[in-house]
C-alpha cells in the first residue's frame, strides 16, 4: 500500500523543494500537492492521505490551524509544520497538536527524522 504525502504551501517553490526532498527519501511514497489551507481540507477529505507537511505562515490560516483541524479529522496521522521561523510558542503549539517541525528550506536532512518515524508509526498502524 504506497504512503500518500500531502504537502501544503501557498508558494510553489517551496512545495516543489519539499517534493524532491522527499522523493529522495521515500521515493516509493505518493505526493500531493495543496497551494491553501483550504485545499489540504478538501484533498484530505476527498483521498486517503497518511502524512501531511504544512508550511505555517500561509494566507488564510497558519499551519497550526490547519494542523488541529487535521489532527480532528485523522488523530493518527504524522504532522509536521514547515517553517524558517521556530520561536518557543510555536513549538510549543505545534507539540499539543502532535506535530513535529522541519526547518525550511526543506532538505534530506531536515526531512528524514519526521519521515522515517512517520514510517514507523505508519507501519505499525496499517499492520
Amino acid at each position: 500500500m504506497p504512503v500518500t504525502v500531502l504537502i501544503v504551501d501557498d508558494s510553489k517553490l517551496a512545495r516543489i523543494v519539499a517534493g524532491k526532498a522527499l522523493a529522495e527519501l521515500q521515493p516509493e511514497w505518493k505526493k500531493v500537492e495543496a497551494g491553501s489551507a483550504a485545499e489540504a481540507l478538501e484533498i484530505v477529505g476527498a483521498h486517503e492521505v497518511d502524512v501531511a507537511l504544512i508550511d505555517f505562515n500561509m494566507t488564510e490560516k497558519d499551519g497550526l490551524e490547519l494542523a488541529t483541524e487535521l489532527r480532528a479529522l485523522r488523530p493518527d496521522m504524522p504532522l509536521a509544520i514547515i517553517t524558517a521561523n521556530i520561536q518557543d510558542e510555536i513549538v510549543a503549539r505545534a507539540r499539543e497538536v502532535g506535530a513535529a517541525f522541519v526547518a525550511k528550506p526543506v532538505t534530506t536532512d531536515s526531512l528524514e527524522g519526521f519521515l522515517s518515524g512517520a514510517a514507523l508509526r505508519l507501519r505499525s498502524t496499517k499492520a
